[in-house]
């Protein structure tokens, strides 16, 4: 089984970072419940991130909605939100309530902004937390506008990866003090956490602001991509300078490159690379540099890297509802997880999660009736 074996997590219906997160979770081997609106249909960009999951339908709206969902925590080792501050609290599942329910419970809130601050209650999505945190400036070349980089930095990066983290962490901190506690994980915090390295960098004198000039944002030439003669990309990455000889090596330009770091030569340098990729397709640089440490890759679409032998030799995709989508990641030497099992309808599992709870089937049948539950 899983490492989280056990421990059951009640997952408040939500977008982006907390499906995420509810989705680790659940890869770990957690017991995961979504509480979903009574009549949704689902959201179909949920459908792989909801793996893993049971849904209760609980009309959050309704007087008697917040009870059932109290009633939930109160069994549970960890509750997730994604609500603006406030808004669990005005519906009467917030943090207070929660754990006066059950005092060992985490409770674990996603924000944008967090908790505090001007823009606390302020809408947003993943670029412009990004934006206000420093990371945006700093992606892509310096003669364009900052390309957004997929909702992989904000979202899931400083979001659903630190809430998790921080769920993980006061879980064992549960185990010595008995006593569960709130964790404020806000993407600006995050994504300022994730860029830790570069302001070290920037401290050092080591880092400008000028973007695509450094050394890990394209501005080097033999850290960046290039066209190659079929329309595709290579991902070239030769740090070291025993990678960066493989590199020229490979490209037939012994002694035709400036000195690596020479930055006076990275024009001529980029363009001499950039004329030899261009010179040959994508699958013949792949042959090209074949078993040795250059560190030039193919640019693989997501679809075409389903089946790099890499990926499938450590079994990377599996398939889950007739799906073939990522395989839960990190793997463990002792706890293997169960196969992931396919998202499910909202409601779907509402009586049997409520039974679970210890709800009689007198209360199921009243909370259906009144319209609390469906």
């Amino acid at each position: 089984m899983g490492p989280l074996n056990g421990i059951t997590v009640i997952e408040l219906e939500a977008i982006g970072p907390v499906p995420m997160c509810g989705m680790l979770l659940g890869d770990l081997g957690a017991e995961v419940i979504r509480v979903d609106r009574p009549g949704g249909s689902g959201d179909p960009l949920r459908t792989l991130m909801g793996r893993n999951r049971r849904s209760v339908a609980v009309d959050l709206k309704h007087p008697e909605g917040a009870g059932v969902v109290l009633r939930l925590a109160a069994g549970a080792d960890v509750l997730i939100e994604g609500m603006r501050p406030g808004v669990a609290e005005r519906l009467g599942v917030g943090p207070d309530r929660c754990l006066a329910a059950n005092r060992r419970l985490v409770f674990g809130r996603m924000t944008g902004w967090g908790q505090q601050g001007p823009l606390a209650s302020t809408a947003g999505h993943d670029i412009v937390y990004i934006a206000v945190a420093g990371a945006l400036h700093g992606i892509g070349s310096g003669v364009a506008p900052p390309p957004p980089p997929l909702n992989l930095v904000g979202d899931f990066g400083g979001g659903a990866l630190y809430l998790t983290v921080g769920v993980l962490a006061a879980l064992l901190e549960r185990d010595r003090s008995g006593t569960g506690q709130v964790v404020d994980a806000a993407m600006i915090d995050g994504v300022s956490s994730l860029l830790t390295m570069f302001h070290e960098l920037s401290a050092m004198g080591l880092w400008s602001e000028q973007r695509g000039s450094n050394l890990l944002d394209g501005g080097a030439p033999f850290y960046t991509t290039y066209p190659t003669a079929d329309g595709r990309f290579v991902a070239v990455g030769a740090l070291e300078p025993p990678f960066f000889a493989a590199l020229v090596e490979g490209l037939g330009l012994e002694g035709e490159i400036p000195a690596q770091h020479d930055r006076s030569g990275w024009p001529e340098m980029r363009r001499r690379f950039a004329a030899r990729f261009a010179s040959r397709t994508r699958a013949d640089w792949e042959e090209v540099f074949a078993g040795t440490d250059a560190c030039v890759a193919p640019v693989l679409t997501m679809r075409e890297a389903k089946d790099h032998p890499q990926v499938a030799g450590r079994g990377g995709y599996v398939e889950v509802g007739g799906v073939r989508q990522p395989a839960p990641a990190p793997r463990f030497s002792r706890s293997v997880p169960t196969r992931p099992t396919p998202a499910v309808d909202p409601g779907a599992d509402t009586d049997g999660v409520l039974a679970r709870f210890g709800f009689s089937a007198d209360e199921i049948v009243a909370l259906r009736t009144a319209g609390v539950v469906a």
